[in-house]
């Protein structure tokens, strides 16, 4: 059978496209292999009407959405190839099953690289996270650390002040900042560390301090990082698709990438990482591939 849509990524980005192409009378499947991205976050925030609730609730009530439609179809499985037979494409899944499909849409997310300290995934995502605006709330007012070792560091700096005024920024032993930004900083009671960070101190993923090289301590409640992130999958690459300057997927309003057919949504798309745009994005991609399909059968029966 020749599928409408393969949606690659099961979060809200891929299950939001999925209900837009399922309400199209499409048929599509979603390849969910359960590893997203926030499966280390304990409550999700900012998305209206689930505001606390953890992302696999969400994931969950999503899904449940999705049983409404007979041409949704759900797999947990994960894709271990994608070509491009110009005509459609062929996905090949890890037990061997293969699916031949008329469009894709790739939401399979990011990938956060933390720096390497001793403890740090032991916080991430309960008292150490990446986005201010999801858990700033959850630690306003708390003496905070934000490690950042790459040139976001000033701004995170600057957006963290919004939610607390005990702030240090460790730069893990790397000169992120020149003399002028650190003066800044320092003028708004932000101090700067650039010692090496050996081990942050915690207690069942409740951070408490950071350990430096130099043999100093320092107390901290929580904090932020500026991590590095890369792809998921390596999908868009190998289909040729068109990537941005920080390493996201290049689209257009509804979703196209450069490659025709393939379409994608949600947080490989590079930008703010938050579920409310993710599944945002996934809407738009969903209508990009109704407004294709539809497009070609006009065309089709043109030309016969």
């Amino acid at each position: 059978m020749l599928l409408d849509c393969a949606i690659i990524g099961g979060g809200p980005a891929g299950l939001s496209a999925a209900l837009v192409v399922g309400r199209g009378r499409k048929q599509v499947i979603v390849f969910d292999d359960e590893l997203p991205r926030n499966r280390v976050t304990q409550k999700s925030h900012g998305f209206i009407t689930n505001d606390g609730m953890t992302p696999f609730e969400i994931r969950q009530a999503g899904e449940a959405d999705l049983q409404n439609y007979p041409h949704i179809q759900i797999k947990r499985s994960r894709i271990i190839e994608v070509q491009n037979n110009e005509e459609n494409f062929s996905l090949l899944t890890q037990e061997g099953e293969r699916f031949e499909t008329k469009k894709i849409i790739l939401a399979t997310g990011l990938k956060d690289i933390l720096p390497e300290m001793k403890g740090i995934h032991e916080v991430y995502g309960k008292t150490l996270f990446s986005c201010p605006f999801c858990d700033g709330w959850e630690l306003k007012d708390r003496p905070l650390a934000l490690i950042a070792e790459n040139p976001r560091a000033l701004h995170m700096a600057k957006l963290l002040s919004n939610w607390t005024k005990d702030l240090i920024v460790f730069t893990n032993g790397k000169q992120v900042f020149a003399e002028e930004e650190k003066a800044l900083l320092s003028a708004h009671s932000i101090q700067v560390i650039d010692e090496p960070i050996m081990s942050i101190h915690h207690e069942n993923g409740q951070m408490h301090s950071l350990h430096l090289a130099d043999g100093e301590t320092v107390n901290r409640e929580g904090g932020f990082v500026a991590s590095e992130f890369k792809q998921s999958a390596p999908f868009a690459e190998i289909l040729g698709c068109q990537m941005t300057k920080n390493g996201g997927i290049e689209t257009d309003i509804l979703g196209r990438t450069t490659v025709s057919g393939v379409f994608a949504c949600g947080d490989n798309l590079g930008g703010p990482a938050q579920l409310v745009l993710a599944a945002a994005a996934g809407s738009q991609a969903g209508m990009g591939v109704i407004h294709e399909l539809v497009q070609e059968e006009f065309q089709e029966k043109t030309s016969l």
